[in-house]
């Protein structure tokens, strides 16, 4: 097992999570948090994996980044049905990973089959996945499927990576280590098993039950808050005389809220409570405002950094660009 320092210098202006970190990762099944025991995975609730990924993201953006979205995609495993989803994580490299845009078309064959084409963005982790998700339009001889009220039907799937072609084009300033690339699939048969609707769930778990838009908000505010905590011990190593008390007090009192949104979201739900949209409202605008705070106090931060602050080899520059390309994500940017 390396240590933060060793996994901070294995980080430091890497284009890719090195391999001796993702084996690390793999032998402690970090990308499958969220997969239930039942398939092999770790099975956390949903406060302990939120640490987990709050001190990957605190030791490097692009490792914290990777493994959240990695694990949440591995999260898909309980919409899998129990046959095929105890098949792929019986094996503990299994890694989900891939995009939310609807990029193809799955065309109906004959014995349940779909015939999946398209092109799909921003699928984190990409060299490292066993399998991508993806969402695509069905169709059956050409002609869009639709629901009794005559929307198009959506469906998601999981394919092999074999079955993809990866195209390396991320070209943001930051989290350049993600693997964030954009992959295309031609003509790749999926049978119906590995398709899956992200409501319908296999497992009987409070996990199941949460809502995407809490999860979402959870998972990636975790991730801001670890790289902010990054930046503040870089930040002092420039100026050391820098009061930064105030904002290491502010990232501590933040993860205590978000620990008690958890465990009141969690406790809420085993006892058979929905989770009404005002609580859903409650966590995402908080979680917005934070972030924008976050954010205008790191810059001031940045300003008195002076000169050193802007050496692209610098471990807070690298901070520095990983926290704002991530705060580029749609999840928390505000509509004016």
């Amino acid at each position: 097992m390396f240590t933060l320092k060793e996994l901070r210098n294995k980080m430091h202006g890497a284009s890719e999570v090195p391999q001796s970190i993702i084996d690390q990762i793999h032998h402690e099944r970090l990308l499958q948090i969220w997969v239930p025991k039942v398939y092999g995975g770790l099975g956390l609730r949903l406060h302990e994996g939120l640490k987990i990924l709050f001190d990957w993201s605190k030791i490097d953006g692009s490792l914290g980044w990777m493994l959240t979205l990695c694990s949440g995609a591995n999260f898909f495993s309980r919409n899998l049905k129990p046959t095929i989803a105890k098949e792929l994580f019986s094996n503990s490299k299994t890694c989900f990973g891939g995009s939310g845009m609807i990029g193809g078309t799955a065309e109906k064959q004959s014995y349940g089959a779909f015939l999946i084409n398209g092109f799909w963005h921003f699928a984190t982790g990409a060299p490292h996945l066993s399998h991508f998700t993806l969402n695509a339009k069905l169709t059956e001889n050409g002609n869009s499927l639709l629901d009794k009220s005559g929307n198009e039907l959506i469906r998601s799937f999981v394919i092999s990576k074999n079955d993809v072609e990866i195209i390396p084009d991320w070209k943001s300033m930051g989290m350049k280590a993600t693997g964030t690339y954009s992959f295309k699939a031609e003509n790749v048969k999926v049978s119906e098993g590995y398709s899956f609707i992200y409501d319908d769930f296999f497992t009987d778990d409070v996990l199941d039950k949460i809502p995407f838009r809490i999860f979402a908000d959870l998972t990636l505010l975790v991730n801001y808050l670890g790289m902010a905590s990054h930046f503040s011990e870089e930040a002092i190593k420039i100026r050391p005389h820098l009061d930064l008390n105030f904002f290491d007090k502010k990232i501590e009192a933040a993860m205590e809220k978000v620990m008690g949104f958890a465990d009141e979201t969690e406790s809420l739900l085993n006892d058979s409570k929905l989770i009404i949209s005002e609580k859903q409202v409650e966590i995402h605008d908080y979680s917005s405002d934070l972030v924008e705070t976050l954010s205008h106090q790191i810059l001031e931060i940045y300003f008195q950094l002076g000169i050193k602050a802007s050496h692209t080899d610098s471990a807070v520059y690298q901070v520095f660009c990983d926290y704002f390309t991530a705060t580029q994500h749609s999840n928390f940017r505000r509509e004016f």
